[in-house]
């Protein structure tokens, strides 16, 4: 574990999970810097779940910087905005982090330009709860903390839902990230003015915040702040573990309760949203700064000199690391986003997204291929699973293909958070066979739902 400061007073969490390594110190010390301006960038536009933005500018067009460059397709979307001075060099097909080619807008800087904005704050007093989401839709706010899954979407309670708690993560237990770390020790004052933001259209009874103890700065920092706010927000201490993020982790940990099989948050209440997302409110209402950038967190023992850099989307990754002094020469695989979680990046020649919270370089003697074998029924992921699944059962229905017996074991539930992966002893890849049979399964529902 990581010799880093842990919080001395009560802590909270759920049952089972694991205790990966942290590798925290190796950024956590390191504060918010702006990543300077490059020479083009390339925004795809589909950076979130759901329908990609609908491109809004041409081939030769100037563009401002925060200019609304694509509208939101639908509701379940987001607006994109240009997040430099410049000129719309193409508009093609490009390659994205997850290794599709998807269209997307190549922008070429102006290298004669401040890139400063002239900041237009909204006025909440003139915005209805519906005026509210189409703002946040059309700020191109999404989800922080990896999904990036449409903010608006996840504000907009339906009729027959009533949220009674407003829950922020500020876990981040993946090894290695730090950027909501320092998130919150660099603007606790926008995070909690975020909130209050929020509050204005949810109406909820109250606020929690909740940050793993390995984090006592920042727990320090939002109790300050969190008291000169007339609404009430409690800053929670978590124990450290993994996946003590995880939304249902976090509820059960911080309210004693859980959220049944096939439910949402929302079911019993209450709504998580990342401490970045709420940040981005701020930003938009009191600044009127869209999200056109994002904290990244650049670490791991093959990055020369890691660092939390603040990076305008579209920048190519290749440049966000060079800023950080390149890799080593035993640098043996990138990853965006954790350990854990995060998916292995097969080429540097794409751009950072909404959805980027890391980048993550390790080197050869921290790779490793494992040899597979047989499951020993040692019963070790059915302790780790955080959500009480038998991984062992669905590992082996994966494996002889029997994709509809595994929804008899729950397998819609899993959120893929590798605890299973990580304590086998025998190698077998279970958490990536869980991804291919859910996948799997959601084709056949379409399939079926279109034929009826």
């Amino acid at each position: 574990m990581s010799t880093s400061a842990k919080y001395s007073g009560k802590t909270y969490t759920f049952n089972h999970g694991v205790h990966p390594e942290e590798f925290k110190e190796l950024s956590s010390h390191c504060e918010i810097q702006r990543m300077p301006f490059v020479e083009e960038y390339i925004l795809p536009l589909g950076q979130h779940i759901g329908a990609p933005s609908d491109c809004l500018v041409s081939k030769g067009q100037k563009v401002r910087r925060g200019e609304k460059i694509a509208d939101p397709i639908g509701f379940v979307s987001v607006a994109l905005h240009s997040p430099v001075d410049g000129t719309i060099s193409e508009v093609g097909i490009f390659p994205t982090p997850n290794g599709q080619v998807l269209p997307g807008i190549k922008i070429k800087i102006d290298p004669y330009s401040t890139q400063r904005m002239d900041e237009a704050p909204i006025d909440l007093e003139d915005l209805d709860r519906k005026g509210f989401i189409s703002t946040v839709q059309n700020a191109g706010i999404v989800g922080l903390g990896g999904a990036a899954f449409p903010a608006h979407v996840k504000f907009a309670i339906p009729e027959d839902k009533t949220c009674k708690y407003i829950m922020l993560n500020g876990c981040e237990c993946e090894p290695f990230l730090t950027a909501d770390h320092r998130t919150m020790l660099e603007y606790p004052e926008e995070i909690i003015d975020g909130i209050q933001i929020l509050n204005r259209y949810l109406k909820a009874d109250k606020a929690y915040i909740g940050i793993e103890a390995n984090k006592p700065d920042a727990i320090e920092a939002l109790k300050k702040i969190a008291t000169t706010s007339t609404f009430p927000i409690e800053v929670i201490a978590l124990q450290v573990k993994y996946p003590q993020g995880a939304e249902k982790m976090m509820i059960t940990a911080i309210l004693g309760e859980e959220v049944p099989t096939g439910k949402l948050p929302l079911d019993l209440g209450v709504l998580v949203g990342n401490v970045g997302t709420i940040k981005a409110i701020s930003d938009y209402f009191r600044k009127g700064i869209p999200l056109m950038e994002r904290i990244v967190t650049i670490t791991g023992t093959a990055i020369k000199n890691p660092a939390n850099v603040l990076v305008p989307i579209g920048t190519p990754m290749k440049d966000v690391i060079e800023l950080c002094g390149g890799i080593t020469d035993d640098a043996a695989r990138i990853l965006l986003g954790g350990p854990m979680m995060g998916a292995v990046q097969k080429s540097l020649d794409v751009p950072v997204v909404k959805g980027t919270s890391g980048l993550l370089a390790l080197t050869s003697n921290e790779v490793r291929d494992l040899d597979e074998y047989s499951c020993i029924r040692c019963g070790k992921c059915v302790d780790a699973c955080p959500i009480f699944l038998n991984p062992s059962m669905m590992g082996l229905l994966a494996k002889k293909g029997l994709w509809d017996e595994m929804l008899e074991y729950n397998i819609m539930d899993c959120f893929e958070c590798a605890s299973c992966s990580f304590v086998c002893p025998s190698g077998i890849p279970l958490v990536q066979s869980f991804r291919v049979a859910k996948g799997f399964l959601r084709e056949k529902a379409v399939r079926e739902k279109a034929s009826a």
